[in-house]
């Protein structure tokens, strides 16, 4: 191929990659959301079951004391007339285990297990699994607090057909008193949750969310439960229930409000965290991926290698654009400016148009949501630029990992409060 025309595809590429993105999402959304979602049941209204079987909703918790009261005040106020509540205590060094204990006490729903030293999230869900006594288990953070419907939801999935091994909830954003806060309100409604929905039209979902997801314990002991050594679990486990031929699904009125980082601080190291779970289940499982039965995630497949590209790719760009003020360039590879000209007013239209109509699904779960939108002004450059940059970062530093490292808790950011 000709450089010029090399260069030329690759800088359309990067133009015409979120564009399209934009648009891929928003008709996957919109189809999902016309076909499944409008006229469904009301959230507080979940279709009855025949029998209600009992379930297990498992906590994980290290260094939770000051969401104890919140989280499990919310878990044990389900609507759901069979359930237990099992709180994990992962080696936490403060009061969590003291709080717990003084809990279950008072709640006869409570147990709670103990464990001497911090081993990760993964590996206190393998606990709380074997340790549970349904068939069904619902999943959630120790910061998370449910809707009071949402186990019913979740449970009529895993309880509608055989080969339903997972299904995702629909976390919602609790802190809302810093831009970032307000920013990724807009963030978890008009791209996560339509990623969500579009990726659940073509069969196969990149990733549950781990604060919120209901699993069934035989395709769990099928695949062997969570990694230890993943960064990410929730992602990695589910590729393992899909590529087992597990369904994976997604229920946007299982709603969960969650805590979420309110400093860039904060903001980056869960975006990186994120980005190096996406490339460790890449290098452990995409070999899998190229067989005819595995067809069916080529599409998720094929959606984050693009996302890969575009971000070196326009790395690539920048560099260049560094390069011509210092040193004389070819008028091929000459970058005038990065800031926004015709083509970023196009994206910033588009962006817009996503968040328009992202308001017009997630208007049910939530009355003022679109108060949040006066600040999406501001979020197409945001959330790309730290897309771009955590995955750069990413690809090396998960390629260089030690392997077999457990991935142990860390506190993360939980905004300012």
């Amino acid at each position: 191929m000709d450089q010029n025309l090399l260069l030329f595809t690759l800088f359309q590429f990067a133009f015409f990659y979120p564009m399209v993105m934009a648009f891929f999402w928003m008709s996957g959304g919109l189809y999902y959301y016309f076909r499944r979602e409008r006229k469904s049941r009301p959230r507080n209204d979940p279709p009855p079951l025949e029998q209600y079987p009992f379930a297990s909703l498992l906590i994980p918790c290290h260094n939770e004391a000051d969401n104890l009261e919140d989280t499990l005040g919310a878990a044990l106020a389900q609507r759901y007339p069979d359930f237990e509540v099992i709180a994990i205590n992962d080696g936490s060094k403060d009061d969590t285990g003291a709080r717990l204990d003084a809990m279950a006490a008072i709640h006869p729903r409570l147990r709670v297990i103990h464990l001497d030293r911090n081993l990760g999230k993964a590996n206190a869900l393998r606990m709380g699994a074997l340790a549970a006594r349904s068939e069904y288990l619902i999943c959630i953070d120790g910061d998370a607090m449910l809707e009071e419907h949402a186990m019913h939801w979740l449970v009529w999935h895993l309880t509608s057909g055989p080969r339903v091994g997972a299904v995702t909830g629909n976390p919602r954003i609790r802190n809302r008193s810093t831009l970032l806060g307000r920013l990724q309100v807009a963030e978890f409604s008009s791209i996560i949750g339509m990623i969500k929905r579009t990726q659940r039209v073509y069969g196969r979902i990149f990733t549950i969310s781990g604060v919120i997801a209901a699993f069934r314990r035989t395709a769990l002991h099928r695949v062997g439960y969570w990694a230890d050594d993943m960064i990410t679990e929730d992602i990695d486990i589910s590729w393992r229930l899909q590529l087992d031929s597990w369904d994976v699904r997604y229920e946007p009125n299982a709603l969960c409000f969650i805590l979420m980082p309110e400093t860039l601080k904060g903001l980056w190291q869960q975006r990186l965290r994120w980005a190096q779970g996406g490339v460790e289940v890449l290098l452990r499982h995409g070999s899998a991926l190229f067989r005819w039965r595995q067809r069916r995630m080529w599409g998720v497949l094929l959606e984050y290698i693009f996302s890969v590209c575009w971000a070196y790719i326009m790395l690539m760009i920048m560099l260049l654009w560094v390069l011509g003020k210092f040193i004389p360039m070819p008028p091929q590879l000459y970058i005038a400016t990065l800031l926004p000209q015709w083509h970023g007013v196009i994206l910033a239209l588009t962006c817009l148009l996503q968040f328009a109509s992202s308001l017009i699904i997630d208007r049910q779960y939530e009355t003022h949501v679109g108060r949040s939108y006066f600040w999406v002004i501001w979020y197409p450059m945001a959330y790309w630029l730290i897309n771009l940059t955590t995955t750069v970062v990413a690809l090396p530093k998960t390629l260089f990992k030690r392997r077999g490292k457990r991935a142990i808790w860390t506190s993360p950011d939980r905004g300012l409060r």
